[in-house]
């Protein structure tokens, strides 16, 4: 456990680091060297593990190691490629960790920083595809609990419409686009009393790709939209 004065100094250094060296370039530097090192140990370690549920509880307890470093290259970086920063970018999503990972992700996109080779596809279109599908399994894990489900729909709907603004000029594959209208469609619909938003986003959905599976959802929501024209103010249903 680093002390907070060591927590300090690497943010600090890293942050000088990263403003020292030119866009486009390789991220260099002695932070970069030390954390590039632990991100090595950190993948070999994963590797080991068979279990993605494991996998990822590994992750949540290997990435506070690089908070500092991330923190300083966010802090002074001019957009040096850093595959250190990238990986924890992505392995923030994976965690379900959608502040985090945006934060990184509004940096690397404004940057045009690219992912890892061993990822095989470009910044705009993983960000989009991890934050869509982590949402969706955060709005199906809160499902079952009315209360938080309102919560975690209201959260999600924030940092979805973050990523549809980040990536909208971007060029991707429509599946993947369709991917983030589902889940703010879903995220809408249960964050409550956005049933047009809702049914709009779906229908993005599947305007986008025809096979993501939101038909009946937009048909029950259209429904109960209707139903609340009828019963709402002004409406026809009987005193």
């Amino acid at each position: 456990m680093l002390s907070p004065a060591r927590k300090r100094f690497q943010q600090v250094t890293a942050a000088r680091a990263a403003g020292d060296t030119q866009p486009g370039r390789q991220q260099a530097g002695e932070q970069y060297e030390i954390h590039a090192a632990a991100l090595w140990e950190a993948r070999r370690t994963l590797k080991g593990i068979k279990s993605l549920e494991a996998k990822v509880a590994r992750k949540r307890e290997l990435l506070p190691q690089f908070d500092a470093y991330v923190a300083g290259v966010l802090e002074g970086g001019n957009g040096a490629q850093d595959d250190v920063l990238m990986t924890v970018m992505l392995w923030r999503f994976d965690i379900g960790d959608l502040a985090g990972g945006l934060a990184i992700a509004e940096y690397a996109l404004r940057h045009g920083l690219e992912t890892p080779d061993r990822y095989e596809r470009d910044t705009p279109s993983l960000v989009t595809e991890q934050a869509a599908e982590e949402a969706l399994a955060l709005l199906e894990k809160a499902s079952a609990d009315e209360t938080d489900k309102g919560h975690t729909a209201a959260e999600l709907v924030m940092h979805l419409s973050r990523v549809e603004a980040l990536t909208r000029d971007a060029d991707m594959h429509d599946p993947i686009r369709a991917k983030l209208h589902k889940a703010l469609g879903y995220a809408y619909r249960d964050k409550g009393g956005h049933a047009r938003e809702a049914i709009d986003h779906l229908k993005r959905a599947l305007s986008l790709n025809e096979r993501v599976g939101v038909k009946k959802d937009i048909e029950k929501l259209e429904r109960e939209l209707k139903q609340q024209n009828v019963n709402g103010p002004g409406g026809n249903a009987p005193a």
